[in-house]
């Protein structure tokens, strides 16, 4: 006679966070507690149109809808598009055919674009236009037989969809450790692009290096670093010369997130940690911390990051000063391919694509 081990997993028992007063016991804080808050911060027009493409294609078709990837890199974001019937997926394959599929905001290659033809798939390409404009430099340069040295990070989703717009003209630069690897054909025929979402500081250092060997290196026709990136490194930038910490609200596979804190640390933050949620802050976070910096990602709605501040005024930094670096009024039009579903309903939505606050989102 054979038994059967069965396991059975104990409940998770919710951490006690321990309360202000025993925060305040542990580490004595010298000087007000305040928060500063970054602007710009959070949804960038590219993903904000994004994030509406798929709802408004739920709206039109009911769901199921498909998403190849994650429509953007926002854990909250997916899971509530999830819940209204938005189904994600790695591969076109896995979608049955003449289904609806919506192409992420990183970005497809052609490749993909084919698989989905070949499967019968309407699409609609939610890709950020401001990849797209990197894809068309890309085909532009490999026409003219450049070079094209691809600075960011391999794997990345937007990488894979702009190498696979030329492979056998690019190569993928990770950063200065991969510079001595690289060869071309031509040192005066060779151009650098850059994945939208790097550290503007890394992505120069690594062209610099790559200038010292390839004097002749050409720049992009205009900055490849998209202008929501630039705009909230510069804020963060600003922020942590005088943070103790720097919280920064985003997900684990959201670049421009895990950027913000690494540039957060170069710029003078004693510390800095990202979360996907309020509920993630460590509250040891807070001994003797008298200024926290507060920012998120791109891909981030206002909400959460309105739940990290609600959580600090428990612990005393109740004073928020908004630290503005920048205006954004960018604003995309929602895929053509939308557009003309809506037209055809009645719905007259077009420019759908500037940062949402937390009632909006």
């Amino acid at each position: 006679m054979t038994s059967t081990v069965i396991s059975v997993p104990m409940p998770t028992v919710p951490r006690r966070r321990r309360t202000p007063e025993e925060v305040a016991a542990a580490a004595p804080v010298f000087g007000p507690r305040r928060v500063l808050l970054a602007a710009p911060r959070g949804y960038c027009a590219g993903v904000d149109r994004a994030v509406i493409a798929v709802e408004k294609a739920l709206e039109a078709y009911g769901p199921p809808v498909y998403v190849r990837k994650q429509i953007v890199h926002n854990l909250h974001v997916v899971t509530t598009l999830e819940e209204k019937g938005a189904i994600f997926v790695d591969e076109t394959d896995e979608v049955p055919e003449g289904s609806l599929l919506i192409f992420s905001a990183h970005g497809v290659s052609p490749a993909v674009v084919q698989s989905a033809a070949d499967r019968q798939l309407r699409t609609i390409d939610a890709t950020c236009p401001l990849v797209t404009k990197v894809h068309r430099e890309a085909v532009r340069f490999a026409r003219d037989d450049f070079d094209i040295l691809l600075i960011g990070h391999e794997g990345h989703e937007e990488v894979e969809g702009t190498y696979g717009e030329a492979p056998e003209h690019m190569q993928i630069v990770n950063g200065p450790e991969d510079v001595d690897k690289v060869t071309v054909r031509d040192p005066d025929k060779v151009i650098w692009l850059s994945q939208t979402t790097l550290s503007v500081d890394e992505a120069m250092h690594t062209v610099n290096l790559l200038r010292e060997r390839f004097p002749s290196l050409q720049d992009p026709p205009s900055d490849d670093i998209c202008y929501a990136t630039s705009n909230r490194q510069a804020a963060i930038k600003k922020i942590a010369p005088e943070a103790d910490l720097v919280l920064v609200v985003g997900s684990a596979n959201s670049s421009n997130s895990v950027r913000l804190v690494e540039v957060a640390l170069e710029y003078g933050a004693k510390a800095s940690y990202r979360v996907d949620f309020a509920n993630e802050v460590d509250e040891s976070w807070f001994e003797g911390v008298a200024t926290v910096g507060v920012t998120s990602g791109a891909s981030v709605p206002e909400n959460l990051v309105q739940d990290v501040l609600h959580l600090l005024a428990q612990y005393g930094y109740g004073d928020v000063e908004e630290v503005v670096t920048a205006e954004e009024d960018i604003i995309f039009s929602l895929p053509k391919e939308i557009r003309a579903t809506l037209k055809a309903m009645g719905d007259s939505s077009r420019g759908l694509g500037g940062r949402r606050r937390a009632d909006e989102s």
